[in-house]
């Protein structure tokens, strides 16, 4: 009964870090950040089914492929950077003492625990966010070289 339950929870979460993370690569296909076809939404159900079928491509491929543990450390040390920069956001939002505790608080959680997984997953994670911004910065200078028009990366 227990494994049961587990496995349950277990899909449901997975199921909502695909839906959330295909909407994410949605929106970086519309900014030209990735391939224009995952930008495409169904037109009847209006979900962004190319995207969708892509991630769970991606994770189905790794989950039969690479250690499940280093997997998972991996993408927490993504996730915990990616709540650290919403709270580091939030932060912004309003002024006063009072309104800056809970991202403060958050912020500072977020990086102690995402630093605090092993290593490798530390290591790889943040070379791979360090590559996402040479390739972004490269993408940029690359666009003003074009006589300032919008480049891949259009903004």
């Amino acid at each position: 009964v227990v494994r049961a339950g587990a496995a349950v929870a277990a899909l449901g979460s997975l199921l909502a870090l695909l839906l959330g993370v295909s909407r994410t690569t949605l929106a970086m296909a519309r900014d030209r950040h990735l391939p224009a076809p995952l930008a495409a939404v169904h037109p009847r159900f209006h979900v962004p089914h190319r995207a969708a079928l892509a991630v769970g491509g991606v994770v189905a491929v790794l989950a039969a492929t690479v250690d499940l543990r280093g997997a998972v450390g991996f993408s927490s040390f993504g996730v915990l950077t990616y709540y650290a920069v919403a709270n580091a956001s939030a932060w912004t939002l309003r002024r006063g003492v009072a309104a800056r505790v809970v991202p403060a608080v958050g912020f500072a959680g977020c990086l102690v625990l995402a630093f605090s997984l092993p290593w490798t997953s530390v290591a790889l994670g943040a070379a791979v966010l360090g590559a996402g911004v040479v390739a972004y910065g490269v993408r940029k200078v690359w666009g003003r070289r074009q006589g300032d028009r919008p480049g891949p990366g259009g903004r």
